[in-house]
């Protein structure tokens, strides 16, 4: 794990999903998440969950590629295909930067279970913010 993984904060969501983070970098970040309390009404992990796991991971990423300009990832656009059910246990992401561009940065997330079984792919994209994003920063 970088020193720079330990300092991007992946928020308040990511922590009451229990998402950790093991390894972060500008191509690469993977974490897990626990299935239980994350689930739908049919105790199947829900798609959001997924969606938040991949988020997390390919903007801790995204964050670790633009901080080389002094700057923060904010996602613009995430979209998720859910392949299997999970009832329990952990799933992993692992996140992959398809593009690390000036101004974008995209990743694919293949996330699975802990057989190794692909239960969602995701590709999420992030922009750069040049300064950082506070809770009070509603005016920009």
């Amino acid at each position: 794990m970088t020193e720079l993984a330990t300092v991007v904060d992946p928020g308040q969501l990511a922590r009451l999903l229990d998402i950790t983070i093991d390894e972060a970098g500008p191509g690469r970040a993977e974490g897990s998440m626990r299935v239980e309390g994350n689930t739908q009404t049919y105790g199947l992990l829900h798609g959001g969950a997924s969606c938040v796991l991949a988020e997390t991971l390919a903007s801790v990423a995204a964050c670790h590629h633009f901080a080389a300009r002094g700057g923060v990832a904010v996602g613009v656009d995430i979209n998720a295909t859910h392949h299997a059910a999970v009832r329990g246990g952990r799933v992993t992401g692992v996140a992959k930067a398809l593009h690390l561009g000036r101004t974008l940065a995209s990743y694919e997330v293949v996330i699975s279970d802990e057989r190794g079984k692909r239960v969602c792919t995701a590709r999420m994209t992030a922009a750069y913010r040049a300064i950082p994003v506070t809770a009070t920063d509603t005016d920009r």
